[in-house]
């Protein structure tokens, strides 16, 4: 499924913190004149980007750390080594019938081009393509827990409740802390054809533009976020063995857990 959105539909769903974060801005006065020149570059970008969603609702089950989607394709997850207990987000799918999405989301990569002439003007855009994607899966996820999926038919929350994820289940994004390996990108490609809105991935799993968001949703009302923290050796030659890659190359997309 894809869906298409103009700035005007996404702007209520962007969170705006993380965009105050990006510039270092911590005093009121500069928050509010950030927060207008914001919202005047949005008006002036609306009609002419726009940002796109694609999803894909699949019945599921584990197998351990793996998710098994229905077509066969096998999502290979990892395991925290230090917690109580120690998670995985295949945790939270049955072993035996459930059901799992996979999506991404991206701002038209004019947002990314169009305004090299100008470098604050690039930056703020940039800025505010990153916040549209974001707002993109906000606004997705929304839908589908509501109608596509509509596991939460009822879910009657205010703006503040989603930013808070106040909500039935979570939507882990690739390369945040529960699920750090980029390269899994090129398996949601395989499932998704991520071309369809425009992304292409880099050697790394990377997406560009650079505004984009991928990752899984999952439904079971226990489903929580976690950071996966270091892994050891054993994980990550079992890892490697699901993923089909040489050591070496997951080691290079784990860096940063190892």
């Amino acid at each position: 499924m894809i869906l298409h959105y103009e700035i005007a539909e996404l702007e209520p769903y962007i969170n705006w913190p993380y965009f105050f974060f990006a510039w270092q801005l911590r005093q009121q006065e500069e928050l509010e004149r950030m927060r207008r020149e914001a919202e005047q570059k949005l008006q002036e970008l609306a009609g002419r980007y726009r940002a796109h969603a694609l999803f894909l609702l699949l019945d599921a089950h584990s197998d351990g750390d793996d998710i098994v989607v229905s077509t066969g394709k096998r999502i290979p997850l990892l395991r925290q080594q230090k917690g109580n207990p120690c998670l995985c987000l295949a945790d939270f799918v049955s072993p035996d019938n459930d059901r799992v999405g996979v999506f991404a989301t991206s701002a038209d990569i004019g947002l990314e081009t169009d305004f090299d002439g100008d470098p604050y003007e690039k930056m703020l855009v940039q800025l505010l393509a990153d916040r549209l994607a974001e707002a993109a899966a906000e606004k997705m996820h929304e839908d589908v827990r509501r109608h596509y999926w509509g596991y939460a038919k009822d879910e009657a929350l205010s703006m503040a409740d989603l930013h808070a994820e106040r909500f039935q289940g979570i939507r882990p994004a690739v390369g945040y802390p529960s699920l750090p390996d980029t390269s899994l990108n090129f398996v949601l490609d395989e499932l998704l054809d991520l071309k369809q809105i425009g992304i292409r991935l880099t050697e790394s799993g990377a997406m560009r533009p650079h505004a984009s968001v991928s990752g899984l949703m999952l439904s079971h009302p226990q489903a929580r976020y976690f950071s996966l923290g270091k892994i050891g050796n054993d994980q990550l030659s079992d890892y490697a063995r699901r993923r089909g890659l040489p050591i070496e190359v997951i080691k290079k997309f784990l860096a940063a857990n190892l």
